[in-house]
């Protein structure tokens, strides 16, 4: 029987909101029931007998949370990137998720994806399948298996698709994932579902409306892509010309978010003031996806300004668009690209401090879960341990430093533990 109560011991990482980031060495971090009790200098005498997992001077930092990526995309992640958005999808992407109705198909590659997912950094995630039900609680099945806390989405699409990958028409659509939901209801513990309209060209506003009516019954969240490139809201304005913005084509149906049913809206590149505005109503959270936003020649989402608005906002893989699965790696990416956007597009907007990347891939991200993404007490215990042994050096450096030179390798496999919801992983 696993032990309810345990602590680790080791050199803490954690931030408190997105400004600070605490770091402790020789620390213990106290976990009851699957929660933070707090991080402590000693062992508190309460917790004396408790097992403990001393792991030295290694690091000890909250799981990663990634707030977008397409799991069948995965099979051709780091290839085909020298289109844009809209060809990327007709050319590559399209194609690939039409194979996910062979069912041998899609167990080979979910199977690879999953197990891969599993050894990253990430603990939580949302994450797009394909519209086909079978492979998608097919998916389902093998990530409850990981321990992973995740969302998956059977993807709504009835227009503008292909031969092989478009619904026949939206009450086929609503139909499909009417049944997916009744498949999967009450069958996992660790895996949630998530209505998933593709993006707004995908869906037309017959589907949408039968969504918003199966969000109502259901009472479930919601994720899509919002403004992620030029062409693609030019798109958005001819498809929608009631609207005014490209938010307005989900709010108008009641798919953009609400207090108990939440929408996580990916990429947000090129989002206008009223568009801002209604997120921030709406309590939409933003995954923004440097990586991805960069390979397809999308543009640099304005970051700070979310920040500073106090939107809810984390960070995404973008699998495919994106090239990694390493959430290190997308703290990396968005430091980065927020500096290219203050020195060649918009001074007033400075660039992402460490803290507050980390804070988005954590804090901030992990907002859309619970309470998760931080050492602080009542959050849920998602840990990982990262060795940097192997990384010399000729003088001591200081936890900070620690940190930010692995996030700046991004190399995962410096991870030799893993906890989400205080149970180890590996």
């Amino acid at each position: 029987m696993k032990p309810t109560t345990f602590a680790i011991r080791g050199t803490v990482c954690f931030s408190t909101d997105s400004q600070n980031l605490t770091c402790l060495e020789n620390a213990f971090i106290v976990c009851q029931d699957g929660r933070t009790v707090g991080v402590f200098p000693e062992l508190p005498a309460q917790f004396e007998g408790i097992p403990v997992e001393d792991v030295g001077d290694q690091l000890i930092i909250p799981g990663m949370n990634d707030l977008h990526l397409h799991a069948p995309q995965y099979a051709f992640h780091g290839m085909y990137m020298d289109l844009e958005l809209l060809e990327w999808l007709n050319q590559v992407t399209f194609p690939e998720e039409a194979r996910y109705a062979d069912l041998s198909y899609a167990e080979k590659a979910y199977s690879i994806f999953a197990e891969d997912l599993r050894q990253s950094a990430t603990t939580r995630a949302s994450i797009f399948a394909t519209l086909h039900v079978e492979a998608t609680e097919l998916l389902m099945d093998l990530m409850e298996k990981t321990g992973l806390k995740t969302y998956i989405g059977k993807v709504n699409m009835d227009r503008n698709g292909t031969a092989d990958l478009q619904e026949k028409s939206a009450v086929v659509s609503a139909g499909d994932t009417v049944r997916w939901l009744t498949d999967t209801a009450g069958k996992y513990e660790n895996v949630k579902p998530i209505l998933t309209p593709r993006f707004t060209p995908s869906c037309t506003d017959e589907l949408m409306n039968a969504l918003a009516e199966l969000q109502r019954t259901y009472r479930l969240p919601v994720q899509s892509h919002l403004s992620e490139n030029q062409s693609e809201i030019a798109w958005v304005h001819e498809l929608c010309p009631n609207t005014s913005f490209y938010g307005e084509a989900y709010d108008q149906f009641g798919l953009f978010g609400s207090p108990d049913c939440p929408a996580i809206m990916a990429h947000c590149v090129y989002s206008s003031d009223a568009e801002i505005a209604l997120m921030k109503k709406r309590g939409v959270f933003v995954a923004h996806c440097p990586q991805s936003n960069t390979n397809l020649s999308s543009g640099i989402a304005p970051v700070r300004r979310y920040l500073e608005e106090d939107l809810h906002i984390g960070l995404g893989t973008d699998i495919a668009g994106g090239h990694s699965l390493s959430m290190l790696r997308a703290i990396a990416d968005a430091i980065q690209v927020s500096k290219l956007r203050w020195r060649l597009v918009d001074d007033s907007l400075k660039p992402l401090s460490l803290e507050e990347a980390f804070y988005m891939a954590t804090m901030g991200g992990g907002a859309f879960f619970g309470k998760v993404g931080t050492f602080l007490e009542d959050y849920e215990f998602d840990a990982l341990i990262l060795d940097d042994r192997g990384l010399r050096h000729p003088q001591p450096l200081t936890a900070r430093e620690r940190l930010e030179r692995l996030i700046y390798l991004s190399d995962d496999r410096c991870i030799t533990g893993k906890y989400v919801s205080g149970n180890k992983i590996f």
